[in-house]
């Protein structure tokens, strides 16, 4: 009997069990911003499903509501089903946010239970998620992520120039609150990191023709890479953008993607050079791995956006996908609250194959001091 049957054979009739959830508001190292936003902490939302001795772990960056849609809305649609069906129970879970409305909070609650039913299956089988997955490489180039427009010019060259020196190959940085600022700010990243790429990030911040010539200013001291130069609902914007603008430099979005039909839409208006996906948003480990079949699809490359240890195993399933998301935030959060967290070496991430699984679990214990 393989592998296979001998998991379903254990978990056959074993309802999925009630499932466990919590919210943790952990405060930035200092305040932040970007072109269009302004934080001081990020809020945790943890799902803890168990069947059949088995237990899986899944979480998302959301508001604290996530956790009420979990426990009010996806546990009874879920409970008492079959725990490796993970498709079903996707499909489970988004019928009944019908009425609440999928995209947004709804969308990243199925993400924490869903990648926890991802891992729970993998356990169960005994491998890595990234081997369930179907492993399409062994590591994942990372990008440095953070600059924030909140950053004095000094803490920006220090960050980014220190992501270089680790031997990443690519930075990227947050402008647009203040695009008079952007150049000196972007000159300075610039002499701090040497030949290493430098991308820049705008939140949607400026109009289409502040974009264009921002892009014309920026491509000067060699960045590559505009994300959302203009507001990601502005399909046509974008491909003005990547039509219009300085060679050698991709158009990035999609991080506020919360189902197929969004990078569909982004895809076939031929707005973007790169597509983004996040899926602590796009409901998860299921919606992620649809967002790179459209990308596989359409022939874009796919880039993931933020939660480290969440895509990575996807990211080295996923057969478009160019580059990992290596954000500050979230590197700090989960390298301080999950055992198993696995640092980028040398400019790439590469998944911990003796884990079964996601290969992480929260620290409770340490994440107690954050509960909200």
């Amino acid at each position: 009997m393989g592998a296979v049957e001998l998991a379903r054979q254990r978990l056959s009739g074993a309802p999925l069990e009630a499932l466990a959830v919590a919210a943790y508001r952990i405060p930035t190292d200092t305040p932040e911003s970007d072109g269009t936003l302004e934080w001081s902490a990020t809020t945790l939302v943890t799902a803890q499903v168990r069947a059949g001795g088995a237990s899986g772990f899944g979480y998302t960056y959301a508001s604290r509501a996530a956790a009420m849609v979990i426990a009010d809305t996806l546990a009874p649609a879920i409970e008492g089903r079959e725990a490796l069906d993970t498709a079903a129970r996707w499909l489970d879970m988004v019928r009944a946010v019908r009425n609440i409305g999928r995209p947004g909070i709804a969308s990243m609650a199925i993400a924490a239970v869903d990648t926890a039913l991802w891992d729970l299956k993998a356990k169960a089988l005994g491998v890595p998620l990234v081997l369930l997955l179907g492993a399409f490489r062994d590591a994942i180039p990372v990008y440095g992520s953070g600059g924030f427009t909140s950053y004095l010019r000094e803490r920006l060259s220090e960050q980014l120039g220190a992501w270089a020196d680790e031997g990443m190959r690519s930075v990227k940085m947050k402008v647009g609150r203040a695009p008079q600022d952007d150049p000196a700010r972007v000159r300075a990243a610039r002499r701090a990191i040497g030949d290493c790429q430098l991308f820049v990030d705008a939140n949607g911040a400026y109009t289409r023709k502040q974009a264009l010539a921002e892009a014309a200013a920026f491509a000067e001291l060699g960045v590559t890479w505009f994300e959302e130069p203009v507001s990601s609902d502005d399909l046509e914007g974008l491909r003005l953008l990547r039509d219009q603008g300085p060679a050698g430099m991709a158009i990035a979005a999609g991080e506020y993607g919360h189902d197929g039909y969004y990078f569909r839409r982004m895809l076939e208006a031929g707005a973007v050079d790169v597509l983004q996906a996040d899926a602590t948003r796009c409901a998860g480990v299921t919606g992620f791995m649809e967002a790179a079949a459209l990308c596989a699809a359409y022939g874009v490359p796919l880039s993931s956006h933020c939660a480290p240890s969440l895509h990575l195993p996807l990211m080295c399933a996923a057969r478009p996908a160019v580059h990992l998301e290596y954000f500050h935030d979230h590197v700090r959060i989960e390298q301080m609250l999950f055992d198993g967290f696995v640092p980028a070496r040398s400019g790439q991430m590469a998944p911990d194959r003796s884990r079964p699984g996601l290969g992480i679990e929260l620290k409770a214990k340490d994440a107690e001091r954050f509960r909200c």
